[in-house]
């Protein structure tokens, strides 16, 4: 039963939490720069470079002629995608990229934060009276 009592701690931990929360919007965001890249910066790239499609990049490792990638996986031929690896490292420089540019501008908001002065704390009623004891005594 403590051992039950112990993970139940552990799970609700604020930063296992807050990881689990990471975790998800992630995985989210991890769709999102890749539908970017599949849908919006490879086709710019295969305008720029003539028409080459990355995905469809392969070597085949077989006798068996075969047209495109997906043939190939239809066929069972064994080949060697490099396109699609091209294409993962493309993926990773851009998610490497947004997430820095995040990072940067959570960083500078933090800072903006820590650079507003706080306010000067309010005398307490022990110095309200000693500086109007003060006042009284630099009048007479």
């Amino acid at each position: 039963m403590g051992f039950i009592k112990e993970f139940k701690e552990f799970a609700m931990k604020g930063n296992v939490m807050d990881m689990a929360v990471g975790v998800i919007i992630g995985g989210a965001f991890g769709k999102i720069v890749s539908s970017l890249v599949d849908h919006v910066i490879m086709p710019l790239v295969g305008l720029a470079t003539g028409g080459i499609n990355f995905n469809d990049m392969f070597i085949n490792l077989s006798d068996t002629p075969v047209a495109s990638l997906a043939e190939a996986a239809e066929k069972g031929v064994a080949v060697f995608a490099y396109g699609a690896f091209i294409q993962s490292i493309i993926d990773f420089l851009i998610i490497a990229i947004c997430i820095f540019i995040i990072i940067k501008a959570m960083n500078k908001l933090s800072k903006k934060k820590e650079e507003a002065p706080a306010p000067a704390p309010e005398p307490s009623n022990e110095e309200k009276l000693l500086t109007e004891i003060r006042d009284l005594l630099k009048n007479k």
